[in-house]
Formats: C-alpha cells, sequence, structure tokens
C-alpha cells in the first residue's frame, strides 16, 4: 500500500470565489503513483469550503448567489466582535472542509461534467490545500 501526501498553494482574489482545483488534484494524483485508491481532498481553513460540481460559468454565478443567501451575512453575529466573518465560518461549516474521490486506472474518477472547487468565503487571500492519498 502507498501513502501519499501533497500540498498546493491557491491565491484567491474576491470576497466569495470558486476555484477550479482538479488540475492541482489530478497532478498529485499522477505524481503518487497510486493507480487504485483514494485522495482525500482537505483544506485547513475554517472560512473555505471544497465541494464538486460543473464548471460552468453560469451555474458557479448561481452557486455564488446562493452561498450569499445561505445565511445573513450582515447579521450582528458574536464572533463578529473578534473577528468580522463569521458568515464565511458558518457557510463553510455547512458546506464542509473536505471531498474524497475515488482513483481508478491512475486517475481521479469524476463525472463527465464534474470539477473540484475550492469556496473561498472570506477572500482574497493566500490558501494551501493538502491531498492525502491511499492505494495500490
Amino acid at each position: 500500500m502507498k501513502l501519499f501526501s501533497g500540498t498546493f498553494g491557491v491565491r484567491t482574489e474576491a470576497h466569495i470565489e470558486l476555484v477550479n482545483v482538479t488540475p492541482d488534484v489530478s497532478r498529485l494524483v499522477v505524481k503518487s503513483g497510486v493507480r487504485e485508491g483514494i485522495a482525500l481532498v482537505y483544506s485547513p481553513h475554517t472560512t473555505t469550503a471544497l465541494i464538486i460540481n460543473e464548471n460552468e460559468s453560469r451555474l458557479l454565478s448561481d452557486l455564488k448567489g446562493a452561498i450569499k443567501d445561505l445565511v445573513p451575512w450582515n447579521k450582528a453575529y458574536e464572533h463578529n466582535l473578534i473577528d468580522d466573518n463569521a458568515p464565511s465560518h458558518v457557510v463553510g461549516a455547512f458546506l464542509g472542509g473536505s471531498v474524497g474521490l475515488p482513483i481508478a486506472r491512475g486517475k481521479i474518477e469524476l463525472g463527465t461534467w464534474q470539477s473540484i472547487f475550492l469556496v473561498e468565503l472570506d477572500g482574497p487571500r493566500s490558501r494551501e490545500i493538502e491531498v492525502k492519498i491511499v492505494g495500490e
């Protein structure tokens, strides 16, 4: 059994942004040499999320709008007394900070229209994504 760990950086440019990280994850899977296994993609940032969805510009715009509608962004959250980003934490918790993907024939398995997105909720910022790969 092989175990592989890798990271890559992402620089976001907007407060709420979806960044396609599929090519970065795919490069690490190839680098790992794992032909059959599992890749865990993880964001160690509590104001980001990771999702799988279609990489279509109008849908990405719709997703950004839906993210803004998930929670009230102008509410008087208690955490905002410390750091003015409570809604980013709340949405990040709802969406989740990791995705697990099967690896088959040395590639991540995604549906025809699927891509992996880092969801920035408190940008712009520099982020780091961790990928753990296990398999044969």
